[in-house]
Formats: structure tokens, C-alpha cells, sequence
């Protein structure tokens, strides 16, 4: 998979390396509450995690979570990517930044060039997004990519999450 590069964003496959960061981003307040807590704690539980999910997911599906540099600092702000889960009909969009990237545009510049990937590069149809219902941020970058409410699901027991869906045709 190549790096996707935007206006100011590196989006590369994530690497054993990057397991610092991602304890970091899975460590969040905000990760924990809207997303959900991984159980990560420690360094080994982070590269862990890179394995069993993005990883695994590059080598399955040929696609995945990714890790979101900035392009002129290299820093690490967030992950997004596209997502195969067994609870969906169709690849989910996701994505977490850390709060100091939030209103920014950041989010919004990744996820557009993921839906972009996805369309142009898989030859996707439509994409499906979950979202926490009071995660409001989130819901206004959906809608601003094009994404519709499509419904509800339970996604863990008493998770209730929202189902946005975007046409790609």
C-alpha cells in the first residue's frame, strides 16, 4: 500500500514502531469515551494491538487503520483508514486524532482522502461509519463528506452506536 499524501498530511500504513503512539492515542479520554478502551496499557499491549488489527487487516483485506503524520513535522497526530468489520454490511471509515489536532481540519482532510482511496483505488460503492450519538464533531465531519444516516446498531452490549452511510456510485 502507497502513503497517501494531502495538503498537509503523510497517511501510511502503521508499523510495529508506531506502538508509542498508539498507546498514547488509545490511552485518551476521548478515544476511551467515543471510541472505546482497548485495553491497552503498556507498550507490549500496543504492538499487540498494531498486530491483531491493522496489521492483520493490511495483510487480509489489503487495507486498514493507518497512521496520520503531519507532513512537514513527521509528528503523529491520529490514525483513519477503512475498516472491514464482521458487524457490517459494508467497510466502515474510521478515525481518532488527539485532541490537540481537533479543529483543525485534520480529521476531515485524512477521512476524504481515505473515502477518495477507497473509491478510486478498491473500487468501493459505498462506505458505512459508526459514531457515538452525542459524539457531535464527529457527526458534522460525516455529514460534511456526504455521509447519511442510515440507522442504529448495537455494536457492544449497551453500545448503542449511529450508522451514517456514504454512496460512492
Amino acid at each position: 500500500m502507497k502513503p497517501l499524501l494531502t495538503e498537509r498530511l503523510h497517511i501510511r500504513p502503521f508499523a510495529l514502531e508506531d506502538a508509542p503512539f498508539v498507546l498514547r492515542l488509545l490511552n485518551e479520554p476521548s478515544f476511551i469515551e467515543n471510541i472505546a478502551d482497548k485495553g491497552v496499557r503498556t507498550l507490549e499491549q500496543a504492538g499487540a494491538y498494531l498486530e491483531g488489527g491493522p496489521l492483520a487487516s493490511y495483510a487480509t483485506h489489503g487495507h486498514g487503520l493507518w497512521l496520520v503524520e503531519h507532513q512537514v513535522t513527521g509528528n503523529p497526530m491520529g490514525m483513519c483508514g477503512l475498516i472491514r468489520r464482521n458487524t457490517l454490511p459494508e467497510v466502515d471509515l474510521g478515525y481518532a486524532f488527539l485532541p490537540e489536532f481537533w479543529g483543525l481540519g485534520y480529521a476531515r482532510e485524512a477521512a476524504a482522502a481515505c473515502v477518495s482511496w477507497g473509491r478510486d483505488t478498491l473500487g468501493l460503492r459505498g462506505l458505512l461509519a459508526i459514531v457515538s450519538p452525542g459524539n457531535a464533531a464527529s457527526i458534522r465531519l460525516l455529514q460534511g463528506l456526504g455521509f447519511l444516516p442510515s440507522g442504529s446498531m448495537e455494536y457492544a452490549p449497551g453500545d448503542l452506536v449511529e450508522i451514517h452511510r456514504l454512496a460512492l456510485e
